[in-house]
């Protein structure tokens, strides 16, 4: 049986994600409908937008394109108020190495060392999008808003997770069991959001 959509992603677990969040919308979704682009061979596109919106459309509309199927893809990243919104789209290598989690998180304390508790609102945002062959285009964003430590806390989750505080909390997204965190995460907003478009198309 061949697929019904494809995610731009090599993370298995954002596959089974976005399978879950699907399943109470498609009575018929089984796991083989959503796979991700590592399943089908597709190539990485160079992500060069200046927005989640504009990186996660580029991405979605390579993989349609390459596959012929409706194609789903996010971007995220931490936007600090002080700092304008920066990282950003650059949050993934903030450090100047793309993925090193740890120097980034460290660099990005380290540069709003001395802002007082006040003023160290920060967001994490997501963009989701869904572009399918015939040309349709829907994207979603999610954010979840918080507080920056001054020290990382907590061993779970990934990136900034250490470092930012969600509202109404007083643990870091670090510190939240998985379950906690995707309740009220920017990723889980922005699919959930998307969801009910992508079962649309699949469903038509």
């Amino acid at each position: 049986m061949s697929p019904r959509l494809v995610l731009a992603t090599h993370n298995a677990h954002k596959v089974g994600e976005l399978r879950a969040i699907l399943a109470p919308l498609l009575s018929d979704l089984t796991p083989d409908d959503v796979v991700g682009a590592r399943d089908v061979g597709a190539p990485e596109p160079v992500e060069d937008g200046v927005t989640f919106e504009a990186n996660a459309l580029i991405k979605a509309r390579a993989l349609s394109a390459f596959t012929g199927l409706p194609a789903v893809a996010d971007d995220s990243g931490l936007a600090v108020d002080v700092l304008g919104g920066s990282p950003g789209i650059f949050s993934a290598r903030w450090s100047g190495k793309h993925g090193d989690d740890a120097a980034n998180l460290a660099l990005l304390l380290a540069q709003v060392s001395d802002i007082a508790p006040e003023h160290r609102g920060a967001r994490f945002v997501c963009a989701a999008a869904l572009v399918t062959p015939d040309g349709f285009e829907h994207v979603e964003r999610g954010e979840l808003v918080g507080t920056l430590t001054y020290e990382p806390r907590g061993a779970g989750g990934f990136g900034y997770d250490p470092a930012l505080v969600p509202l109404g909390d007083t643990r870091t997204c670090a510190e939240l069991s998985p379950d906690e965190k995707n309740a009220i995460s920017h990723r889980g907003q922005a699919f959930s959001a998307l969801a009910p478009v992508i079962a649309r198309v699949l469903g038509g």
